[in-house]
């Protein structure tokens, strides 16, 4: 079951989709188009059976011929595309926390917005593709309370979505409301143990409790009581537990509203959600923002770069 806008094509054959990019990059100037079509409407592991026929084939590798061919931020998409789909996560935090600086804002939407199987699967590849312990990498490179939530974040132990015991849950809220509203500074520690380990369903009814108890939405609290990297992170976690696809949506709306278009995140998005729930996060934009994501792309982009886009999009929502 998905809501993706990308599935499995068929009748699928790797050999044919191969032969066609061969000849699509092959002599003088590349049929950009040919490229993109293909990519676009395959699965990822669709995408990597063509791969390997194409290095069966013509012993070449498919991800080295597309970088030496294409440009640019339609390279950026096109190679993105070709990532195994469970490296994805992996190889963008590896990239979060490399050289210079820390992209704090990919560890925030990438930990924030998966479920704890995903987590787990990440710091298992990571392993396994970097021989490094993701946990020491992240810890090396943030700090204070920020660092705090990643890493429970990371442990990934959630409770499980189960029956919700209503004393829990009040108690939950009264807790936060002591620790923010009704506090003389805040207590961050207890905004990361509730936030980062209860279950979804718990905590969505925290947030109704919290409401009632203080007058305040959780995130407006967080609003006033945090600032900086801790703020954005506590405020995506609040996000991704109300809904996920509403979280993404959000996203990319601020990816591409105003001047300039944030292109590392609407492509790291538009490609991981594609065969996740993209059509629940073009219904929640559509409803939240009064935009549709077809628009917003046909606007804030041009080129192949653009018709990648719009191919993964998948439709429009008037």
């Amino acid at each position: 079951y998905t809501r993706g806008t990308v599935t499995a094509f068929s009748p699928f054959d790797a050999r044919a989709d191969a032969e066609a990019l061969r000849k699509a990059m092959k002599g003088l100037g590349t049929d950009e188009e040919t490229v993109l079509k293909i990519l676009t409407s395959r699965s990822n592991a669709q995408r990597q059976e063509i791969a390997s026929a194409f290095k069966t084939l013509f012993g070449r590798d498919l991800v080295d011929d597309l970088k030496s061919e294409l440009t640019g931020k339609f390279e950026t998409l096109m190679v993105s595309l070709m990532r195994p789909t469970y490296i994805f996560d992996a190889h963008a935090l590896k990239h979060a926390i490399k050289g210079a600086g820390t992209n704090e804002k990919v560890l925030t939407e990438i930990l924030a917005s998966r479920t704890p199987e995903e987590i787990q699967n990440i710091k298992q590849v990571y392993l396994q593709e970097y021989e490094a312990n993701l946990e020491d990498k992240i810890t090396g490179e943030t700090s204070g309370y920020f660092q705090r939530m990643l890493v429970v974040l990371l442990q990934a132990n959630r409770d499980p979505d189960g029956r919700v015991d209503d004393g829990l849950v009040e108690q939950d809220a009264q807790v936060l409301f002591r620790a923010g509203e009704l506090k003389w500074g805040t207590d961050e520690e207890k905004f990361i143990t509730i936030l980062g380990t209860r279950s979804v369903s718990h905590l969505r009814r925290v947030f109704d409790k919290y409401m009632t108890i203080s007058g305040f939405q959780i995130e407006e609290t967080i609003d006033r009581e945090t600032s900086g990297d801790l703020e954005k992170l506590l405020l995506a976690v609040v996000k991704c537990i109300r809904s996920v696809p509403a979280y993404f949506a959000e996203t990319l709306y601020y990816s591409m509203k105003g001047a300039g278009t944030d292109d590392d995140t609407l492509i790291r998005v538009m490609v991981s959600r594609s065969e996740i729930d993209l059509l629940d996060i073009r219904k929640e934009l559509r409803m939240n923002f009064a935009k549709s994501l077809h628009q917003m792309i046909q606007k804030d982009t041009s080129g192949d770069y653009r018709k990648a886009l719009l191919l993964l999009c998948g439709g429009d929502d008037e």
